[in-house]
Order: C-alpha cells, then structure tokens, then sequence
C-alpha cells in the first residue's frame, strides 16, 4: 500500500493543487485546514510524511511542526514546509523548527513530487 501523506493547508485552491500533483502517484491523502487539526489528524493517523503549510488558522504550522517533534513517533516522519514567506531568514527558521525541507508557494508541482518521494527514500533507507 503507498505511503499516506497529511496535507496542512488552510487554502482551498492550494489543498486542490497539491491533491491533483499527488493523486495520480498513489499516495494515500488526507487533509487538515488549520493547526489543532493538523495535530489531531497526526497524532490519529501517523503518515508517513506532512505536507504542512506555515501560514494557517488557530495555529501556525511552525507551532504544529514542533510539537509534533517533541514527540519520538514523529522523530522520522518527514515535514516539508510550503509557504509563501519566502523572505531571506525564513528558510533557517522552517528547518531550525524541525521540518526536514522547504518549498516556496506558488508550488512547483514538478518539484514536489520529487521531495516527497526523496525524503520518502531517504526514511526508508534508514530503516525507520
């Protein structure tokens, strides 16, 4: 069975973008509009890799990222930051927070593919 990934994205038209890119790879998706469920549906689900959106409701994907690092179930799951705060210092900031990469919105749907299934590889690989 593919790999389940959590999209974290409070913007209708983004979650949308990033399905289309994703479905026709067979991943399993879910969704979260806002932090508190981003952290609910994580902690329930356990995927193998988040999508997560910096920008969102209730809580930042910042704050959401960190908590989900505190703890050790998700010391491996890998995080990829979308966001479009693409100013000089947020980059160190999003990994400092603990996500393990960065991508700039407008999303690059070519590019995005390729992250995930490096970190994908990459957690495998490591035997987690």
């Amino acid at each position: 069975m593919k790999e389940k990934i959590l999209i974290v994205e409070d913007n209708p038209l983004n979650m949308r973008l990033i399905e289309m890119t994703l479905r026709p790879k067979g991943y399993r998706l879910l969704g979260a509009t806002d932090g508190e469920k981003a952290l609910d549906m994580a902690t329930r689900e356990k995927p193998d890799l988040i999508i997560m959106d910096i920008s969102l409701p209730k809580m930042s994907g910042l704050e959401v990222t960190k908590r989900l690092r505190q703890m050790p179930v998700f010391n491996h799951i890998p995080i990829i930051a979308v966001t479009a705060h693409a100013m000089k210092g947020d980059e160190v900031e999003i990994i400092d927070a603990g996500c393990d990469a960065y991508l700039p919105k407008p999303i690059n749907t070519r590019q995005l593919p390729e992250v995930i299934a490096e970190l994908l590889r990459q957690r495998t690989k490591d035997g987690t």
